[in-house]
């Protein structure tokens, strides 16, 4: 049996994240080590980090979020890995039971950690959100990111997976513009993805799958419960549908 504590590393990819990367670095003090990977930032993000004497900044050029996330991983020192955005902040619950967790006989290779959605300051319930979770935690011994996908990563674990019972705070939606842009930049990353692996543009799916993607949230997931902000998530989220399709379709003719 091993009594010796194990230590964490906070990973976290940024670039331009000036309006949160200070408050983010102030919150998860309680790490043994923390690695920024910054695809550089033309704001204040870079002085910021350099500012945090504890912090390692590394900058690396940013080709995708799975290739920026497997890079990050090669520079942790230690196996246990704790992913957070720029936006994102963790609870005092929270950070005790990751602690907990890492130091557990019987800790898992992985654990999913649940996500509430903050609509600017207010949190939104429903418009798919409600379920949202991903990996976060993880040791980084068992598992690696898929390099088939290149935005919305998948976590390929070896051994045993588990769920923590508190949340991440997910500061996503600061502005309408900002969200957009983010849901534009989704949208050609996955254009590139199902191009890559030979997926056709049908011109139906340009109009047919981003009504779904609207309808499904905004009613089968219960969007119109968040009132305007609903349908305003739920807007966005087929907007970058749209673009899938439509940057897939330019590639696809680029090619030919």
């Amino acid at each position: 049996m091993n009594n010796e504590k194990q230590k964490l590393s906070v990973l976290i990819i940024t670039l331009n994240e000036e309006h949160h990367i200070k408050s983010l670095l102030e919150d998860i003090d309680f790490a043994d080590e923390i690695i920024v990977v910054d695809s550089y930032s033309t704001d204040k993000t870079v002085p910021i980090v350099e500012s945090f004497k504890n912090v390692k900044l590394i900058q690396n050029p940013f080709i995708d979020y799975t290739s920026q996330r497997n890079f990050a991983l090669d520079q942790a020192k230690n196996s246990w890995i704790l992913f957070i955005d720029a936006d994102e902040r963790l609870t005092p619950d929270l950070k005790s039971e990751i602690v907990t967790a890492i130091n557990s006989e019987n800790a898992a290779s992985a654990y999913f950690i649940y996500r509430i959605f903050m609509f600017k300051e207010r949190q939104l319930n429903f418009s798919g959100w409600q379920t949202d979770k991903i990996f976060r935690l993880f040791n980084k011994s068992k598992c690696r990111y898929n390099e088939e996908r290149t935005v919305h990563e998948k976590l390929i674990v070896n051994g045993p997976i588990s769920t923590l019972k508190n949340k991440i705070i997910h500061f996503s939606y600061s502005s309408y513009e900002d969200y957009k842009s983010k849901m534009y930049n989704y949208g050609i990353l996955k254009a590139n993805e199902k191009f890559a692996k030979g997926i056709k543009p049908y011109f139906l799916l340009l109009f047919l799958h981003p009504l779904y993607t609207f309808l499904y949230q905004f009613i089968i997931r219960f969007g119109f419960l968040d009132g305007g902000k609903g349908v305003t998530i739920c807007y966005l989220n087929a907007y970058s549908v749209f673009v899938r399709y439509k940057e897939l379709r330019r590639i696809t003719s680029s090619r030919i």
